[in-house]
């Protein structure tokens, strides 16, 4: 085999698909990147058995072939050659040689047929959509989901198809996450687990531009995602996923609204006097007119007034502030709506129109000693 392409077009070929090469195996095959210049374009190929990639690279195929090659190695080879074209060669023993402009690498290749390719998925239940959009919607949710394999439910995102509604969920015990978006003409009705893992990664992947538009497949065991010139296909979770639709209707007590971008700064600023690991509550105070912020720590402490729009009851609350923070930074609109029912309640911040709900429990907090102590 024997191929030329350009540094840069290499370069990121391979920095799509290392995202599938896995960190520990015990399948040493599977640390590599598989090269196929068998066809008219060249493919590079990894998986990690539960995520698996193939994106094509612009360049010259002169010697037919397929190898794979150590995907470490490989990178930083390419990384760190000059700006120029390269050439990778790999004779009948299977020896690579990587060269440009002076530079010569010789490194081992393994065959080709001993690489584990991605599965082939049928491509019937078919969702189109902007990349923008798909970024965005999972920008907005994969903050909640669970960082730790308890309940392998948890770690995944909702995908889920109901009335031509696309609504995408995901929660971790303490928050939920809610964006959902109508779909332009008709599709079935989808109700699927996807990893986070796989999420992050096509996040990365995706241009976020409006006019890119990205294909999703579903079949029973796998969801694949079709790009230009890249497909990343995925194992999705089983298992049934929580009914939260109950938790999402709760009728409030006490509504404000107020300007997203204040609120967020001042809890921003409040968790400055927050350690990381720390779980110092922040002290929501509503009254007539005025919610008041307070947070006190080993660090000292700080409070801070802001002007608000209330409806109902007053109520003192606490929350943890990297919660609210997420949901703030995941809205663009200039003000929210905040529906709060008692102290023990969770809080919803959601819109009018149903685009997105951020539910987040609340903090016990000894409310009589902070009323004392405020009075």
């Amino acid at each position: 085999m024997k191929i030329v392409c350009s540094k840069e077009n290499l370069l990121r070929g391979l920095n799509i698909a290392m995202r599938a090469v896995p960190v520990r195996t015990t399948m040493t095959i599977l640390e590599c990147i598989l090269i196929d210049a068998q066809a008219s374009r060249i493919r590079l190929v990894s998986n990690d058995m539960e995520m698996g990639i193939e994106t094509f690279v612009d360049g010259d195929i002169l010697e037919k072939g397929i190898a794979a090659l150590d995907a470490k190695i490989l990178y930083e080879i390419v990384r760190k050659l000059p700006e120029n074209d390269i050439t990778i060669r790999i004779d009948e023993n299977y020896s690579a040689v990587i060269t440009c402009e002076k530079s010569r690498f010789q490194i081992p290749a393994q065959p080709g047929d001993d690489f584990t390719v991605p599965p082939m998925v049928e491509k019937n239940s078919l969702l189109t959509m902007s990349q923008f959009t798909l970024k965005e919607m999972i920008r907005q949710t994969i903050f909640s989901i669970a960082s730790n394999e308890n309940n392998k439910l948890m770690t995944g995102e909702l995908f889920e198809i109901r009335d031509n509604v696309l609504r995408i969920v995901s929660l971790d015990g303490h928050r939920i996450s809610v964006r959902s978006m109508p779909l332009a003409g008709q599709y079935d009705d989808i109700k699927v687990i996807v990893p986070g893992k796989t999420l992050n990664e096509i996040s990365k992947i995706l241009s976020g531009e409006m006019d890119d538009q990205v294909s999703i497949y579903f079949s029973k065991n796998h969801v694949l995602f079709e790009l230009e010139n890249t497909i990343l296909v995925s194992r999705l979770i089983e298992g049934e996923y929580f009914r939260i639709d109950q938790m999402l209707v709760a009728e409030y007590e006490t509504r404000v609204t107020v300007n997203r971008k204040e609120l967020l700064d001042c809890i921003d600023r409040a968790t400055l006097l927050v350690r990381e690991g720390d779980k110092k509550p922040l002290i929501i105070r509503i009254m007539d007119g005025k919610m008041e912020l307070l947070i006190d720590s080993s660090m000292g402490s700080m409070n801070e007034d802001m002007e608000i729009d209330k409806k109902g009851k007053d109520i003192l609350i606490g929350f943890n502030p990297r919660f609210l923070i997420d949901a703030l930074r995941a809205v663009s609109d200039e003000e929210v709506s905040i529906d709060l029912i008692n102290p023990k309640a969770p809080c919803f911040i959601r819109d009018d129109e149903g685009r997105y709900i951020y539910l987040i429990l609340p903090v016990n907090i000894n409310a009589v000693q902070y009323t004392r102590e405020n009075e």
